[in-house]
């Protein structure tokens, strides 16, 4: 039995009425339906439970903020857990906008954008208090999920005030703002991306067209909540009426075991974890419907473990600036056209443009345009908008094309072209030819300095298991280089090879290209 077809929906449907709060809705509509599972302790909240948690938590948090919070901000820095669902729809019913803040990066890092979010709270946990007395701007108060340990932090834990009262919700128009995500920032100071109710609503039920709705669904999140792969299904199976199972934290061993024990229909990774899911010797139980693997691209290798393991993934393209999935491609078409991200979702355009800014021809390259109603509003910084931003949509500075049934693929990043002696090498290309050598399991390619062409493509290997002994047997820089000769032009062929056990990423699976140059700078003189 399936949910009434998406298809009949339109974007603004499941909240039309301005005023509603979606978990409001949810919860009058299946209270005893199960909304949250805690997969480290096994606690369970139905939708009813849900929306009384969050109730207590709007009202602490304006108890502690002490002035009305309509259209301010509260920065949350925290892991994942299943706080995260109560703080962020607790502070949606305020009527302000939550702004995500990643545990991992450095103090001053995180001063900098609490400071540019210019946020009016901040709360955090036990174990970020610290950090968050540190980089909390001025007077900003700082508020706990759990018991603090110093008195400059009040408490937001529950049950201390619930007495407060219930929080209406603030029934502030779709288009405001509803969540700032900062993006990965791997070549550059990440941007704090404004999105609205809209923007994550109509992501939803672009969604639920592509992947299905089923009322038993379980969507496991073991991701980052401060990424949109992490916080995008808590909002989805919200508005769908389906469980989240959150686990705090991603290892191999674990999160096979909870996919099996809580019957996950549905769980969003990015490859580096569905790689290690499978080295573990995991593979999927009947309850799985779909694997959604984002965040980097899936190597053609990858997607074939899965398609002889029976692991239903998805290869999807999505970014923060539009609220999680672009495209996303079935199992059957991952398997019957290599690399291809799919269709986009409905309603999503994608505009292949040329270096004119016109559309190019179906299988012609060009820079991938977004628009529709996933698409956010802008940054923080109004420069940084007017950038990206224009009459024909977000321009993503992703390099890609279409084939004439719609299907994407994504090539590489306009600003990571390689110029060679004058001749343009797009580093994705050059990493697939690499990654199609024996021996190899990963590649990344960047562009080094170089005096006499101008740059140098460089290229870090990953060796497959046992294909590399101390550099002296298997894979060797020249062996790499005579293994691509055939499949690429000769100025596209690396002139400097390094190896590593892994490739260097952010958070979000995505390559830290920075991190990749710095190694492979070590490397230079060998290459």
């Amino acid at each position: 039995m399936t949910l009434p077809d998406p298809s009949a929906w339109p974007v603004d449907d499941p909240v039309a009425d301005q005023s509603v709060d979606v978990l409001a809705q949810r919860a009058a509509a299946t209270p005893d339906a199960t909304a949250v599972v805690d997969a480290d302790d096994g606690s369970v909240w139905s939708y009813a439970e849900l929306d009384d948690r969050v109730a207590a938590r709007a009202a602490a948090i304006e108890s502690v903020a002490q002035s009305d919070l309509a259209g301010g901000r509260v920065a949350l820095l925290l892991g994942t857990r299943p706080a995260v669902a109560d703080l962020f729809f607790a502070v949606g019913r305020l009527g302000a906008s939550a702004v995500a803040l990643n545990v991992e990066l450095p103090t001053e890092r995180l001063r900098s954008q609490a400071a540019r979010a210019e946020v009016d709270l901040l709360v955090c946990e036990r174990a970020t208090e610290e950090a968050a007395t540190a980089v909390a701007p001025g007077d900003t108060p700082v508020a706990s999920v759990d018991d603090p340990g110093s008195d400059a932090v009040a408490s937001l834990a529950l049950g201390e005030n619930g007495s407060a009262g219930r929080v209406e919700p603030s029934g502030r128009p779709l288009d405001d703002e509803r969540v700032v995500m900062f993006t990965s920032g791997t070549s550059g100071e990440p941007k704090g991306v404004r999105l609205t109710r809209r923007n994550l609503v109509a992501s939803a039920v672009g969604s639920a067209h592509r992947l299905g709705v089923q009322p038993g669904d379980r969507w496991l999140v073991c991701l980052p909540t401060y990424h949109m792969g992490g916080l995008a299904p808590i909002v989805r199976s919200t508005l769908y009426g389906t469980t989240t199972v959150v686990q705090r934290e991603f290892d191999a061993a674990a999160t096979a075991r909870v996919l099996d024990e809580f019957d996950a229909t549905a769980v969003s990774l990015v490859p580096t974890m569905l790689t290690r899911l499978l080295d573990a010797g995991w593979g999927p139980g009947e309850s799985l419907r779909f694997v959604l693997l984002g965040g980097a691209p899936a190597s053609r290798e990858l997607i074939e473990r899965c398609a002889d393991r029976g692991v239903p993934a998805c290869p999807t393209y999505g970014l923060t600036e539009t609220a999680s999935q672009v495209a996303t491609a079935t199992p059957t078409e991952a398997s019957e056209h290599p690399d291809t991200v799919g269709r986009p979702l409905r309603p999503t355009t994608v505009t292949v443009v040329g270096d004119d800014g016109t559309p190019v021809e179906a299988g012609e390259s060009g820079e991938l345009v977004v628009s529709g109603p996933t698409v956010a509003p802008g940054y923080l910084d109004d420069e940084q908008t007017a950038a990206a931003f224009d009459d024909l949509g977000f321009h993503t500075g992703d390099l890609g094309y279409a084939d004439r049934d719609g299907r994407l693929w994504v090539v590489g990043r306009v600003d990571d072209a390689v110029v060679t002696g004058g001749e343009n090498v797009h580093p994705a290309r050059v990493a697939d030819a690499l990654r199609d050598v024996e021996g190899v399991a990963d590649a990344a390619v960047v562009g080094l300095p170089d005096e006499e062409w101008g740059e140098r493509v460089a290229a870090l290997v990953v060796p497959a298991d046992g294909s590399r002994d101390g550099g002296t047997a298997g894979l060797t820089a020249d062996g790499v280089r005579e293994a691509v000769r055939d499949r690429l032009a000769a100025f596209a062929v690396p002139k400097t090879v390094g190896f590593a056990d892994d490739l260097p990423r952010t958070h979000s699976g995505t390559v830290d290209r920075e991190a990749v140059r710095e190694r492979l700078e070590s490397a230079r003189d060998r290459g």
